[in-house]
C-alpha cells in the first residue's frame, strides 16, 4: 500500500482552524462583520502566547539546577531574542484592531459578556513563569485573578505560582556572579569611591549652573541627597532589606551586585551575553508594559470610561497594571548605578585575563 502524501492543509489542521471563529451575531441572527476581525486578533495572541512559553519552558529547564552550562547562554538569548520579536507583533496587531470604530464594537460587545481577556489562562501563565508575585497584581474584581478562570485552568496557573520562575532562577545565578569577593581587589570599595567622585561633580555642576533659580537649585541637591541614600543602600546590607521590605527592591542584595557587576564590565568578552541576556529582560518586561498601554488606549477609545465586560473597570483596571505590573523593575534600575568609564575601577591583570577569549595554537 502507498503512503497517502502528507498536504500542507492536514499538517497544520487547517480545516479545524479555519473553522474556529464562531460569530456570537451569527448565532443571534444579526451579524456582525467586524467580529470575526475580533476573534481572529484574539485567537492570534492565544497562539502567540502558545508559542512565548514553548519558549519560555525551554529557558527554565536551562536555569535550573546549580549551574548554567556556559554554552546555553546563546541558545537561551536567541530565545529571548525570539519571545520579543513575538511581542512586537502583539503590540502592532492592536492597529489592525484599531481599524474597528467604537461603533462597530458596540454591535456586538453585548454578546462577549460576561467573557473577558482577562480570562487567558496562557497570559497568566506567562506572567507567573516571568516572575510575577500575586501580592503585586492589582486585583480584578476585589479577588482573586484565578478565580475567573475554569476550575482545571484556575489549578494550572496556581500551580505555576508554586514553580521556580524566571525571576527566581536569575536570582541565583546572578548570586553566583564570579568576581563579587575578591582577595586581591578590592572591588566595591574602589567603585564607591569612583561613585563619591562622580556625585561630587555632578553636584559642583549643579551649584555652578547660572540658569537655575533657587527653587530649582534646592530641588536638585536634594534629588542628589536621595541618589547617595539609594548608592549606600547598595552596600549596606541592613538598609538594603529595609528597602525589600518596603516593596523598593525585589532582587538580592548579592544578585544586584552581581547584575551591576556585569553592566559596568559589559565590555569583557565573558561578560557581553550575561549584559545581553540582562538587556533583553528589561526589553520583554516593556514590551509587556507597552502592550497593555496599548490596549489600554484601545479600550478607552473604545468604551471610553464604561465597564469592561467581565465586569472591571475597564480602561481604569488597564491602566493600573501596565503601571505595575513589572518584573525585572530592579534590572532596569540598574542604570541609576552606572559611572562613566573614565571613572570605572581598573581590573587586575589576571581577572581581566579570566574574563576575556584565550586561545593558542601550538606553543
Amino acid at each position: 500500500m502507498t503512503q497517502k502524501k502528507l498536504s500542507y492543509g492536514e499538517y497544520l489542521q487547517l480545516e479545524q482552524l479555519l473553522d474556529s471563529q464562531g460569530l456570537k451575531s451569527v448565532e443571534n441572527q444579526t451579524p456582525v462583520h467586524d467580529e470575526m476581525l475580533f476573534i481572529i486578533i484574539h485567537q492570534t495572541y492565544e497562539l502567540w502566547f502558545k508559542q512565548i512559553l514553548h519558549e519560555m519552558d525551554s529557558v527554565l529547564t536551562m536555569f535550573k539546577g546549580n549551574y548554567v552550562q556556559e554554552e546555553n547562554l546563546g541558545t537561551v538569548v536567541s530565545r529571548f531574542d525570539r519571545i520579543i520579536e513575538i511581542q512586537k507583533v502583539l503590540v502592532n496587531q492592536i492597529t489592525i484592531l484599531e481599524t474597528m470604530t467604537p461603533m462597530d464594537f458596540l454591535e456586538f460587545r453585548d454578546l462577549l459578556t460576561p467573557s473577558s481577556g482577562f480570562q487567558s489562562t496562557q497570559f497568566r501563565l506567562i506572567e507567573n513563569k516571568l516572575g510575577m508575585h500575586v501580592d503585586e497584581r492589582i486585583q480584578y474584581g476585589k479577588q482573586r485573578y484565578n478565580t475567573f478562570l475554569e476550575n482545571e485552568e484556575s489549578a494550572k496557573v496556581l500551580k505555576s505560582e508554586e514553580d521556580p520562575s524566571l525571576f527566581e532562577l536569575l536570582e541565583k545565578w546572578l548570586e553566583r556572579t564570579p568576581f563579587l569577593q575578591m582577595e586581591e581587589f578590592d572591588f566595591w570599595s574602589s567603585y564607591q569611591k569612583s561613585v563619591e567622585t562622580m556625585i561630587k561633580g555632578d553636584i559642583e555642576q549643579i551649584k555652578s549652573n547660572t540658569q537655575f533659580d533657587e527653587d530649582t537649585l534646592q530641588n536638585s541637591l536634594k534629588q542628589y541627597e536621595s541618589i547617595q541614600r539609594t548608592y549606600d543602600a547598595l552596600f549596606d546590607e541592613s538598609k538594603y532589606i529595609k528597602l525589600q521590605s518596603e516593596g523598593h527592591r525585589r532582587l538580592s542584595q548579592k544578585a544586584t551586585l552581581g547584575a551591576l557587576f556585569i553592566q559596568l564590565y559589559r565590555d569583557e568578552p565573558i561578560l557581553q551575553l550575561p549584559h545581553r541576556l540582562l538587556t533583553q529582560l528589561i526589553n520583554i518586561d516593556q514590551l509587556f508594559t507597552s502592550w497593555r498601554n496599548r490596549h489600554r488606549l484601545l479600550v478607552f477609545r473604545m468604551i471610553g470610561v464604561k465597564i469592561g465586560t467581565g465586569g472591571s473597570t475597564g480602561h481604569a483596571y488597564l491602566k493600573k497594571t501596565a503601571e505595575k505590573h513589572s518584573v525585572f523593575r530592579d534590572i532596569a534600575n540598574l542604570s541609576t548605578y552606572i559611572i562613566p568609564r573614565s571613572l570605572l575601577p581598573e581590573l587586575p591583570k589576571k581577572i581581566k585575563h579570566q574574563l576575556g577569549f584565550h586561545f593558542t595554537y601550538g606553543k
